[in-house]
């Protein structure tokens, strides 16, 4: 149970004389047995079916002590209640990831196809960012920010979902992503400033060169990783358009301008990886997670509410009762 986890006993080693407990038990109704074997009766149909509540209470008697014992023991364990409070202080890292939504993103070297498994992967790093301020940016043809810099990562991982193919002009607009990622962190006051650009193909559009978009990132302080997704050869992806908007798939030669992408990282002091599958994707992004480490100072401050008054009561009213009776209604005779 999650809610035992905020509680610990001050003395856990008295509770260690809880195991006696089973062995009085057990000591007792032997003992017990013993003695009602050693009392001889002519009959016992004289007794049959007498059940009062006399009866009843004096075979809870011996109950009353075992209870009353273990309650006390767990009393003087001393349990507490934890109450843990944390102080976080986190230089954080804003963080814009840049995703290319052209229609070879479509490519099914990646199961189901390229975009999917991007999205996933991305949400996975989002989820690991805990402390960071990230945004989204798109690009095809053209470009635009579809989520600013912000901690709110549910709405990014929200857009992150929504994400396809066919929402922007077709192409390959390197230069104007990587621009709208700039952009947005030009004016942020972090002292780490990262830009994530996925893509899977050759610039082929836009009006901003990708190495102009390079150098205004290395001017303002912006560190750029850029990824490049898709199989080595060929890959079965959309090479036409049907006049009701669906796709018309065949297999087409995989080309991904790796030195160009190179230069990018390289000029900004990043790096520049190749995915030609999910695991391999997965691990560049968990290896750029390690590296750009964001600085967090937790203090931690522990209360306690002592809880051990509700079993010395329990096992003191238990303890007390069965001293009562024994010497009062269920007085016997020495």
């Amino acid at each position: 149970m999650s809610w035992l986890s905020n509680y610990e006993f001050h003395n856990p080693w008295l509770l260690l004389f809880l195991l006696l407990v089973p062995l009085i038990v057990v000591r007792y109704y032997r003992q017990k047995k013993q003695i009602t074997r050693s009392i001889q009766f002519p009959h016992t149909e004289a007794f049959a079916g007498q059940k009062n509540w006399k009866n009843l209470l004096a075979k809870l008697m011996p109950w009353l002590f075992f209870i009353g014992l273990t309650s006390m023991l767990i009393a003087l364990a001393r349990p507490q209640q934890v109450l843990q409070e944390e102080e976080v202080k986190a230089e954080g890292i804003d963080i814009m990831m840049v995703m290319d939504l052209s229609s070879s993103m479509l490519a099914q070297d990646f199961a189901p196809d390229r975009l999917s498994a991007s999205k996933k992967v991305a949400t996975d790093f989002v989820e690991k960012r805990k402390y960071d301020r990230i945004g989204l940016a798109v690009f095809a043809g053209e470009s635009y920010t579809q989520c600013p810099l912000t901690t709110d990562h549910q709405v990014l991982k929200g857009f992150l979902e929504s994400l396809q193919c066919g929402l922007l002009e077709d192409g390959t607009a390197i230069g104007m992503g990587l621009a709208s990622a700039v952009n947005r962190l030009k004016e942020s006051p972090s002292k780490s400033k990262i830009v994530i650009l996925l893509t899977d193909g050759v610039n082929n559009s836009g009006y901003i060169k990708p190495l102009t978009a390079a150098e205004i990132a290395k001017e303002v302080g912006v560190k750029v990783y850029t990824i490049g997704v898709g199989t080595r050869g060929t890959a079965r992806a959309p090479i036409s358009k049907r006049p009701n908007g669906q796709f018309v798939y065949g297999m087409t030669r995989v080309q991904i301008d790796e030195e160009l992408m190179n230069e990018i990282s390289s000029s900004t002091g990043g790096q520049y990886f190749r995915a030609v599958n999910l695991s391999q994707l997965e691990r560049i992004y968990d290896y750029i997670d390690e590296l750009e480490k964001t600085e967090i100072e937790v203090n931690v401050f522990k209360r306690y509410n002592e809880k051990y008054r509700i079993f010395l009561m329990v096992g003191l009213i238990l303890l007390v009762c069965r001293w009562l009776l024994s010497n009062t209604i269920l007085r016997t005779l020495p």
